[in-house]
């Protein structure tokens, strides 16, 4: 799969004192694309040309990721959000439809909570609820026990030379052995993601995202804070059989919105699921994002 088969381009946007990698492909309404840890944008590749055909498609890497700036800090889900509200506006667009895995989806109900109208659409990929994680973490035993390397990673400095030192198998283990469909990795999509978390600088930043989350001072600022509802559109896919996130966790997103909702779940699906199951996701992002 090359850029010129493909018709995706690349640019760097400036965005809340920091530039940004992305990758772009099309016309029309604004379509941001979140990826998680430890991916870049390459997780949505099959995703780009498919929603292209009917809106203007833009793939940030995230903060500390791939080939966008690596700064000390800034890794909290305010800051975050800033950075996809900043690269909506550079691209001259007032507000976008937000599709969040993983990681860019805690960043994208984040932002549907304190930023509404900067989303039109919202589309959240195996991605809990930021409140609700925290919440697991500290009464649900299922998830504590899915979630260990949440914990492993608070250790200083020990867990980037660890997975830079066995980046290869890191890499095999975290994608292959954790998809239900392993077919969605094979050896080459594994070197272009060893080679992206290889770059100077990157392990380093994105372990922050997972000690920040953990920190001291990002517990307490959301102690007894009250949400405000999420109002726009919302559809949820979740591949159910997910390794790291318990089904539990697709409990309660009614209670946070009161824009109409849609909760679908993935069959024979993982945590992975936009390249597990690309046509699927395709398709039912699209039925969403095209309603008039």
């Amino acid at each position: 799969m090359t850029d010129i088969d493909i018709g995706w381009q690349h640019c760097y946007i400036d965005t809340n004192r920091i530039r940004l990698h992305c990758v772009t492909q099309g016309e029309g309404d604004l379509v941001v694309l979140l990826h998680g840890f430890p991916e870049f944008w390459y997780s949505w590749r099959y995703q780009i040309p498919a929603l292209a055909r009917h809106f203007k498609v833009v793939v940030p890497d995230l903060r500390g990721y791939n080939d966008s700036d690596k700064p000390a800090s800034g890794y909290d889900l305010d800051t975050l959000s800033q950075d996809v509200r900043g690269t909506i506006a550079a691209l001259g667009y007032r507000s976008a439809h937000i599709v969040g895995h993983d990681w860019g989806g805690a960043i994208a109900w984040h932002l549907a909570h304190t930023y509404p109208e900067s989303i039109n659409r919202l589309a959240i990929l195996n991605a809990p609820h930021p409140h609700q994680f925290t919440q697991a973490l500290a009464s649900n035993l299922d998830q504590l026990r899915r979630s260990w390397y949440v914990l492993a990673l608070q250790i200083p400095n020990l867990p980037e030379w660890v997975i830079r030192n066995n980046l290869k198998d890191f890499v095999q283990n975290i994608f292959r052995e954790n998809a239900i469909r392993k077919g969605a990795f094979g050896q080459e999509d594994n070197q272009i993601y060893q080679a992206a978390l290889e770059k100077p600088g990157v392990l380093n930043s994105i372990v922050k995202y997972y000690r920040q989350l953990s920190a001291p001072q990002t517990w307490l600022k959301g102690w007894g804070r009250s949400l405000d509802p999420i109002t726009v559109p919302t559809l949820v896919l979740w591949g159910e059989d997910d390794s790291f996130l318990s089904p539990s966790l697709t409990q309660g997103f009614e209670k946070l919105i009161t824009a109409p909702f849609q909760l679908e779940l993935i069959s024979q699906c993982g945590h992975w699921i936009q390249q597990e199951v690309p046509q699927t996701v395709n398709r039912k992002l699209l039925n969403f994002l095209t309603i008039k």
